[in-house]
């Protein structure tokens, strides 16, 4: 395939006008080493990578913690059709009985290769159960659990070691000895915590390196007790997970963290539960009841209960509503998420080398116009 006449994002973060070659699925660096000439007008649009969304629970009425190998197929369907080639869905605080038949299932499906018009499963997001009572936001607490180490293990050897993330609150008995011991396995992040800001800086210092939906589900910043947000902010090392959907952080506050701690360090994600993709009603996330009014879902009790709203249209968002420079967004979507999973070796940018996977934006409005995943118009 050849793509022609686009502004292609670069590994440099900028846009440029040029052509995109791409042979046996994987981008090359000239034309002549393309075999078959379909030809793409990429003509009015940005070129970018296929999005990564590392933190999302469901679309189109499954959920990953559904369990079966049909809820991952299905998912794994929708995001690619709106422009995310590789996922990481997330569990919730669930009971280890049921995170084991999620880590199998996984597993499973894994296990089977590629899947054809489908987003690539890259591994699990596991948010639950080691979190904070007090912060646990839509987790149900009656499964919350003290940080257990041979639990995590149990779960990830059931995954064939496919856990990416390990959500853990660094106040709680336990959790440091588990991030001591386990981030070696795992990418451990700071997340529904009470944690102060010394206490947050000893567990980024004990081995997290990333802070689960950054604002929601933890302390604010405050110019005494500047919490696990000012800790994070001084640990270089900490990627912070930003969702822009319009209803969980305000457009001044998303602009802030920009200022803060700068495009290198944030990843969007969606945190999307079943409802997306559909119309507004009752659902369920982590066996609790939800209500969904356009992209906005909350418990009974009020409690903001994921988003209603994938990767593509946070990221839009970001640009077009709360006055994030493009390639910033790009960046934050494709990049970083890609690399904060140890995937940015194949994915992530258009490099000769990687998996060709583009996503087509008109340029007016960035709606989608093609999705291409390995060479091959979806």
């Amino acid at each position: 395939m050849i793509i022609r006449n686009a502004s292609v994002y670069t590994e440099d973060g900028i846009f440029i006008e040029k052509d995109i070659y791409i042979a046996d699925g994987c981008f090359v660096d000239s034309e002549d080493k393309v075999t078959d000439r379909q030809v793409v007008s990429g003509a009015g649009c940005y070129a970018i990578p296929g999005l990564t969304d590392i933190h999302f629970h469901g679309c189109m009425g499954y959920d990953f913690c559904d369990g079966t190998r049909e809820a991952i197929d299905e998912m794994a369907a929708y995001e690619l059709s709106v422009g995310v080639t590789n996922i990481v869905p997330a569990t919730m605080t669930l009971s280890e009985e049921m995170l084991l038949l999620i880590c199998q299932t996984a597993r499973s499906y894994a296990e089977e290769g590629f899947h054809e018009n489908r987003a690539r499963f890259q591994g699990i997001n596991m948010e639950g159960p080691f979190l904070s009572m007090e912060k646990k936001g839509a987790q149900n607490g009656a499964y919350i659990h003290v940080p257990d180490v041979e639990m995590f293990e149990r779960l990830n050897q059931a995954s064939g070691n496919r856990v990416r993330l390990l959500d853990v609150a660094p106040e709680v008995d336990g959790a440091m000895e588990l991030i001591e011991k386990c981030h070696d396995k795992a990418v451990i992040s700071l997340a529904h915590t009470c944690a102060d800001y010394h206490t947050a800086m000893q567990a980024f210092d004990a081995g997290a390196s990333h802070m689960t939906h950054l604002y929601n589900a933890m302390p604010p910043y405050s110019h005494r007790a500047p919490g696990p947000i000012g800790a994070a902010a001084d640990k270089e090392k900490v990627e912070v997970e930003l969702i822009t959907d319009g209803v969980h952080i305000h457009p001044a506050s998303v602009r802030t963290t920009f200022k803060i701690f700068g495009d290198g360090r944030i990843i969007f994600i969606s945190d999307s539960m079943r409802a997306t993709g559909l119309d507004d009603g009752e659902y369920t996330l982590g066996g609790q009841d939800v209500k969904v009014t356009g992209n906005r879902a909350v418990l009974a009790d009020g409690t903001i209960a994921g988003s209603a709203t994938n990767l593509l249209d946070c990221m839009r968002t970001a640009v077009l509503r709360m006055g994030i420079p493009l390639e910033s967004a790009v960046k934050c979507a494709t990049v970083n998420p890609a690399k904060s999973v140890g995937i940015y070796d194949e994915y992530g940018s258009i490099s000769p080398g990687k998996k060709a996977d583009v996503v087509l934006l008109r340029k007016e409005d960035l709606s989608l116009k093609h999705v291409i995943l390995e060479g091959g118009l979806v």
